[in-house]
């Protein structure tokens, strides 16, 4: 069944609404953004998030002492990095527990260029050393903007790209998505998981029920038919 990632939740409504519709995560935002969060506010609608769910804090460029200390504030279970972060810093991170006492799980947002062939060529290659994520993210490329922009990537340029990938590492599709086309991202690249932010919203920061549960059920539905 494919991972689903509610992300940008800025609320304990928009938290549930996303639970009780069959998300395996919950989003929060860290870094600049209309949907960023303090670790206090993330305290409070973790607290309100069964332990089952994950719940990802989303980082760019931070220093690792900074995501430690909001991890634990927080009450995170995984991080996404969503900037340009050393192969150094990702060791760091991966190094950290997470609140529940079990591995902090660590994302690692790819940033795609329009036409993904380039990236295809240079032969991508995923160690198992300490700066191994447990999954990639694959986002859209657009400006200085790190993510939640809803653009998609070239879909099409990036499948060969995605099946080199996916023999390597979980691969998680971002970037665009929305209740009409996950499914289709779904039957294109067969990932480990999809993860939206802004496909889901009634505003920047503030989800739109229908949307969520829409969502939630066409991935569902398109995971049991690839």
């Amino acid at each position: 069944m494919t991972w689903v990632k509610i992300c940008g939740t800025t609320s304990v409504e928009d938290a549930r609404v996303a639970v009780e519709a069959g998300a395996d995560a919950i989003g929060f935002v860290f870094a600049e953004s209309p949907r960023r969060v303090t670790a206090e506010q993330v305290r409070k609608i973790a607290a309100q998030i069964p332990a089952s769910v994950e719940k990802i804090g989303v980082f760019v460029n931070e220093s690792a002492d900074h995501i430690r200390a909001i991890v634990r504030e927080a009450g995170l279970t995984g991080v996404q990095l969503q900037g340009d972060e050393s192969e150094g810093l990702m060791a760091e991170v991966n190094a950290m527990g997470a609140t529940n006492g079990q591995k902090l799980k660590v994302y690692r947002a790819m940033h795609l260029p329009h036409n993904c062939s380039r990236e295809l060529n240079h032969g991508i290659r995923w160690s198992d050393g300490d700066a191994r994520p447990d999954a990639i993210l694959l986002d859209t490329a657009h400006g200085q903007l790190r993510g939640g922009t809803g653009k998609q990537f070239d879909w099409n340029s990036a499948v060969p790209l995605v099946e080199v990938m996916r023999a390597q590492i979980p691969v998680i599709i971002a970037g665009g998505l929305n209740p009409e086309n996950v499914s289709e991202a779904i039957r294109l690249f067969q990932p480990y998981g999809v993860d939206v932010v802004s496909g889901v919203e009634a505003s920047p920061g503030k989800k739109d029920p229908k949307k969520v549960r829409e969502f939630i059920r066409a991935a569902r539905r398109a995971s049991v038919m690839v």
